[in-house]
């Protein structure tokens, strides 16, 4: 395939409600979506989940959109690529960056899928005709206000609750909520809020039957995870410390978790996702997907890549009403009791809702 040119959209597509973290308060979700038009008229689309600012990774949206516009994407436009997979080998002398790389490699992927007449999860290797999904809750004013937003989500049929956790946040939080619903699928979310030297609290949450605790220390502590991990029982999940596969096989060598949260944008788009799920299925890791509260182009590539039989947990692919009351896809993503269904249409099965992308859209450039 011949890409002849690469159309960026920087948006602001606005949240229904604030979401917060440990780290980052958001109103909306800043994001740039990626076209990629090749010779016959057959476009392609990926997104950059970089946000506004470095909170969760070196990357920003500022700094991704220079990147795309003026190194990544000259080297994909004009050229021949004969499978998506080539494009780590072609950007692979620039260092990190991930998200905006996912947006080039998931884009190519799109295109791959529909130049072939298939769906993207058909594509990749996908054997799911649906995925289960959970809600990510972020973080509450009071325990009692959690409880009812909890049971809200529970209400309209989720069975998985992930809890966003901070510390001061954390034990009385998630205990309330495990004495109101002693039954549920329950896990924690750190965002890594916590060190080592907060180990004594963090055992507190080995008594409220956590499915896992998510991304507790930093990124890079990998040793610090594995020795926290020999000291709990409840199961650690990794999120930010997994950017590559050279992350899984030291996780996997000295134990630093038993559970990953593949993040497609995260780890530099579909060609590693799919590595990566294939190396934990064989080393007994669970995954499942996340996500970076993605507007449609992103959500649609996530339910695609938790169609690969490495995933194995409920996916955090909301539909698109969760968080937007308007999306840049159509239809938008919707909620199938637990489960989001994989779209037949090829490629990664949505259209582009055009007139909502032109009204969100702040920026745009253009490389021919």
């Amino acid at each position: 395939m011949k890409v002849k040119q690469a159309q960026l959209y920087q948006i602001d597509l606005p949240l229904r409600t604030p979401f917060q973290t440990s780290a980052v308060y958001m109103t909306a979700k800043k994001t740039i979506i990626l076209a990629l038009t090749d010779v016959n008229g057959e476009v392609g689309y990926g997104e950059c989940a970089a946000l506004e600012f470095p909170y969760y990774s070196e990357e920003f949206r500022v700094g991704a959109w220079e990147l795309l516009k003026n190194q990544l994407l000259p080297l994909i436009v004009g050229h021949e690529i004969e499978h998506p997979d080539e494009s780590d080998y072609i950007l692979q002398h620039f260092r990190k960056n991930k998200m905006a790389k996912s947006a080039i490699n998931s884009a190519l992927w799109d295109l791959y899928a529909k130049q072939r007449g298939q769906t993207l999860a058909n594509a990749l290797g996908g054997n799911k005709s649906r995925v289960e999904t959970g809600v990510s809750i972020g973080i509450q004013e009071s325990p009692e206000k959690l409880v009812n937003t909890v049971q809200n989500y529970l209400n309209e049929g989720y069975r998985r609750i992930k809890v966003k956790i901070r510390p001061g946040k954390d034990v009385e939080y998630l205990r309330s909520v495990r004495e109101r619903f002693p039954d549920i699928t329950l896990t924690a979310d750190a965002n890594s809020a916590y060190r080592l030297t907060d180990l004594n609290l963090l055992k507190q949450l080995d008594d409220l039957d956590l499915q896992m605790i998510e991304q507790p220390l930093e990124p890079g502590d990998l040793i610090d995870h594995a020795e926290l991990q020999s000291q709990l029982k409840t199961p650690l999940c990794l999120d930010e410390s997994i950017v590559e596969l050279a992350d899984v096989r030291k996780m996997a060598k000295i134990g630093s978790g038993r559970i990953i949260n593949i993040k497609v944008s995260r780890v530099g788009g579909l060609t590693t996702a799919k590595k990566i799920q294939q190396y934990a299925h064989e080393h007994g890791i669970a995954c499942w997907g996340g996500g970076m509260l993605d507007a449609g182009v992103q959500r649609a590539q996530d339910i695609a890549a938790a169609t690969l039989p490495g995933y194995t947990l409920a996916n955090d692919i909301a539909p698109s009403s969760r968080y937007f009351a308007q999306d840049i896809i159509k239809p938008m993503v919707e909620l199938d009791g637990t489960y989001v269904n994989v779209p037949d249409q090829t490629g990664m099965g949505f259209d582009i809702n055009w007139d909502n992308l032109n009204q969100f859209t702040v920026q745009t450039a253009e490389v021919k």
